[in-house]
């Protein structure tokens, strides 16, 4: 660990640390676009077969099996799925960062094995042990980072990190643009290259690694004390000294430190919650309410694909191609939209924290809602009335552009911000990879739904998902209560209500505040209490 980087500077380190991880989801993400439309991918793994068109658009791809393209693209999120697992269990038992070495050595295989692949079945193997680092990675990164932040910048922590992450989606799109050119795009370098170019940030953030500190509060959770003092010191170095209170003349680090402690020994009560099936089903959790944090974490990420960013990319290029775009400029117009998108990301650093989770869900649901409906109606009159085409494709294009910027401020981060900070820190990165498992799930879902939905309904598909941005508003309001400027500790103050409505649980968290300020401790609570553990283990 470099031990001559201490406050902010520290911080910005492991934020930009992070983010080379980050930065690799995105493009991994966004490189199976490009792959896809090469035509010796198709030919070699039997997706289909290519015809030249003409020296300026060189050659076209036909497909003639999009369930087996489509296998290959959604069985990585199996592989996610297996990874965030595994990778809950070995980081809260080995340490953050030993499990991102883990996963990054997986990622480098699987990578590997990708861009040498041969066919079909060597392909898919390789997309599997792909995702599975990808997912040690996403289930421990977020963590790692919201543990290190302090709770008013944890939100905008996380977030600028994804600002590197579609950084990642906009490379790889501009990447495999140009190598479009080579040979008129028939080359095998055009997708061989781009599989193999995710090994070079995956390589310098496990060389970084080695010089980052382990979080603090999984240090404290091992018994290893003098480590967690000395990297929070560290970390809290730009804080202000607070005024002395009745427990003496203590720093930032050492109140964090001890309110860490105290959380800990509360938590080790719950000793029998440790295992996915135990958090899942809530057993031996008492007043925690593990469970209820399991479901909001999975079914937040499964709202975040249903409101429709995967139908937005997928379709994009359809309409910009039938507003009479050619395949070039669609090709550039697509490419734009990924840049928008990446600005956009730089709205949520400002707002998540200062607004909170709740408000950003609202607006961008209701921004992206609109979208969606006028971009669908657009489409449909642009289908309908193709003497227009430049007109209404060009109020498709546009609500296209917005929808993207308003996800990209909004429910791109919240979701995968929220899972880090809501469970407690003995489950923490078991937590975050039920979220993990919600993406998972929610993508793989819609990899194979969405070609369907609009083959059989066309633009349809668009105000299907304009509905669903909607409803999430009342599920948002009534079940997902504020996490931002609340301490990772305070998350089991704020679940400990009976009650699973928002605003049982904040009036509960007052309460329970308003006791521990007049010198009660978590230990001093029964009855309907945080440490009331019943035996009998499920959750009331």
């Amino acid at each position: 660990m470099n031990t001559s980087l201490s406050g902010r500077h520290l911080i910005y380190t492991i934020n930009v640390v992070a983010g080379l991880a980050i930065f690799f989801f995105g493009y991994d993400q966004g490189m199976m676009g490009g792959v896809n439309t090469s035509p010796h991918y198709v030919e070699t793994m039997g997706l289909g077969y290519s015809t030249f068109q003409n020296p300026s658009e060189g050659y076209v791809v036909t497909i003639t099996s999009p369930t087996r393209q489509g296998g290959i693209v959604s069985i990585y999120y199996l592989g996610t799925l297996l990874g965030c697992l595994m990778g809950g269990v070995i980081g809260d038992r080995i340490g953050r960062i030993k499990t991102m070495v883990i996963g990054s050595v997986w990622v480098i295989l699987g990578a590997s094995l990708q861009c040498s692949a041969q066919n079909i079945a060597w392909m898919l193997c390789a997309r599997i042990i792909n995702g599975i680092g990808t997912g040690h990675l996403n289930a421990i990164v977020p963590v790692w980072s919201a543990e290190v932040a302090t709770h008013t910048s944890r939100g905008s922590f996380i977030a600028l990190e994804f600002t590197l992450n579609i950084f990642g989606v906009v490379v790889a799109y501009w990447l495999e643009f140009g190598l479009g050119f080579i040979d008129l795009g028939r080359s095998q370098v055009r997708w061989r290259f781009p599989i193999a170019f995710q090994i070079i940030p995956i390589l310098i953030f496990l060389g970084t690694l080695l010089w980052m500190p382990e979080s603090p509060r999984w240090l404290i959770k091992a018994n290893r004390f003098d480590e967690a003092r000395d990297v929070l010191e560290r970390l809290r170095a730009d804080h202000a000294q607070p005024p002395p209170t009745e427990k003496g003349n203590k720093s930032v680090a050492e109140m964090e430190f001890d309110e860490i402690v105290e959380a800990i020994k509360m938590e080790k009560r719950h000793s029998k919650m440790n295992s996915y099936w135990n958090m899942f089903w809530g057993i031996g959790s008492g007043n925690l309410h593990i469970a209820r944090r399991v479901q909001l974490s999975i079914w937040l990420q499964i709202f975040q694909e249903w409101v429709g960013i995967a139908a937005i990319t997928i379709y994009a290029p359809t309409i910009f191609a039938e507003a009479g775009y050619g395949a070039r400029k669609s090709q550039w117009l697509s490419g734009l939209n990924d840049v928008t998108y990446m600005l956009s990301t730089f709205v949520a650093v400002v707002t998540i924290d200062r607004w909170g989770r709740r408000v950003g869900l609202w607006w961008g649901a209701v921004g992206q809602g609109i979208s969606m409906f006028l971009a669908g109606g657009f489409a449909r009159l642009l289908k309908n009335h193709p003497e227009n085409a430049s007109g209404f494709g060009g109020a498709a294009a546009f609500f296209i552009f917005l929808y993207t910027a308003v996800f990209g401020a909004t429910w791109l981060t919240i979701p995968w911000v929220y899972p880090t900070e809501t469970f407690p820190l003995e489950i923490r990165a078991k937590g975050n990879a039920w979220g993990v498992v919600g993406w998972s799930i929610g993508n793989g879902w819609l990899t194979l739904l969405n070609p369907v939905m609009f083959h059989r309904i066309g633009e349809n598909t668009l105000h299907v998902f304009g509905a669903i941005n909607f409803l999430t508003i009342p599920i948002v309001w009534a079940f997902y209560p504020e996490t931002a400027n609340r301490t990772l500790e305070e998350m089991d103050l704020l679940f400990a209500s009976k009650s699973p409505f928002v605003w049982d649980e904040e009036k509960h968290f007052r309460k329970l505040k308003a006791e521990l300020a007049a010198g009660k401790t978590l230990d001093d609570y029964n009855g309907d209490s945080i440490s009331d553990t019943p035996d009998s283990g499920a959750e009331r």
